[in-house]
């Protein structure tokens, strides 16, 4: 086997399963750890503002990537239009920048507060380095090899659906310019790190409480009448009695 074909065929393999099994272990294990580890209460302002940035940036990010991956076709319609075509890019590269202001800051954070440094761990500190580099080599394509909607539709989607499909067609990827390849494999690597890291707590997200019933929320009180055992404590009746 190649060395191309190791970071092409048998790593995204490795990442994919790595990521499965280590997740699935990892919340039967300790389902109540997996978290990110909030440090707000320690210095709320920076994470603030910091956070704000990459995670929006982040998900605008990641969707992007995702729609072009199930959806070539759909993409390269879209982009045959050049104005839709340059609001993509502008968009992308925009986003790309706001993931980038907002992950510097939220690292300088982590190493230059004593109080935020003695709760961070060497797995912290890899993953967001890795993830900086993995935006820096996204930003660099963006500006170095323009209308990368499209070529991704074009070439990087049926690689990716090759793999999908237990078939890997590397031609394609393997023709791409160096950095381009780079940040495939700074892809795959993060995959495949995310049970190990704090990256885990996007997979437990509370997404259930957009649908969830209301919930009664007492901020103030009567004590004499909240102890009252005759008082009547909701106004429905419980779905479960």
């Amino acid at each position: 086997m190649t060395f191309n074909n190791f970071l092409f065929i048998a790593l995204p393999y490795i990442a994919i399963v790595t990521f499965v099994v280590g997740a699935i272990r990892r919340y039967r294990a300790t389902g109540f750890k997996v978290s990110s580890l909030s440090s707000q209460f320690l210095e709320g302002r920076k994470l603030y503002f910091g956070s704000m940035a990459f995670h929006w940036g982040i998900l605008a990010v990641f969707a992007g990537h995702l729609i072009t991956f199930l959806f070539p076709t759909a993409t390269l319609a879209w982009n045959s239009n050049p104005v839709r075509l340059i609001v993509v890019e502008a968009l992308a590269f925009t986003f790309g920048l706001s993931v980038l202001v907002g992950l510097t800051g939220l690292f300088l954070r982590r190493i230059s507060n004593p109080r935020i440094e003695n709760v961070t761990s060497r797995m912290d500190v890899a993953i967001e380095l890795l993830i900086l580099a993995q935006v820096v080599l996204g930003c660099w394509i963006a500006l170095g090899y323009r209308w990368g909607s499209s070529w991704f539709a074009s070439d990087l989607s049926p690689y990716l659906w090759s793999i999908v499909k237990l078939n890997p067609q590397t031609e394609a990827v393997n023709a791409m310019p160096p950095v381009i390849r780079a940040h495939i494999v700074g892809a795959f690597v993060i995959i495949g790190m995310i049970p190990f890291t704090r990256l885990m707590h996007f997979l437990v997200a509370p997404f259930h409480y957009i649908v969830r019933p209301f919930q009664l929320v007492m901020w103030t009180w009567d004590r004499k009448r909240v102890r009252d055992p005759r008082t009547v404590w909701t106004q429905h009746r419980p779905r479960n009695n």
